[in-house]
């Protein structure tokens, strides 16, 4: 709730969310943007969205208000999305410099540990599940 808050009031940070579509750093729960009938700790029969809803789409929410000036969606699953991350995060980071405004930068990525599956399994997976759920783009760049 505070990032949404922060973005509206236009506040002059950058926000780096990594979407690896879970809460991997405590365990592997089920995440706002946990994909559906992805199998979690908490979800061990998949996400279930008549029960607990879609996976958030949280760069097209975000570019529902008026004041962020950066908004973008990028992806860490091959070399080519990398580079197309770093240029986004410094682009984000300088709107901060050049006080801007509010930036937010997206980045899917892989959860290998607790998704339970190797690297490369991992990457595919945001290829082929995450980005045509979560197209990845620029949503604004004022």
């Amino acid at each position: 709730a505070e990032t949404i808050h922060a973005a509206n009031r236009g506040e002059n940070i950058t926000v780096i969310f990594v979407n690896n579509a879970i809460y991997g750093m405590t365990g592997g729960q089920m995440a706002p943007t946990t994909m559906e009938k992805q199998v979690t700790t908490t979800s061990p029969f998949g996400r279930d969205v008549n029960d607990v809803g879609y996976p958030i789409r949280a760069c097209e929410m975000i570019a529902t208000l008026e004041r962020p000036v950066f908004i973008e969606r990028t992806s860490v699953h091959d070399v080519k999305n990398i580079l197309k991350t770093k240029k986004a995060v410094k682009k984000a980071l300088q709107n901060q410099v050049e006080g801007k405004g509010y930036s937010f930068v997206e980045i899917l990525s892989m959860c290998p540990t607790n998704w339970g599956v190797d690297p490369q399994v991992g990457a595919d997976w945001v290829k082929d599940v995450m980005v045509p759920y979560y197209p990845l783009g620029n949503f604004r760049d004022r």
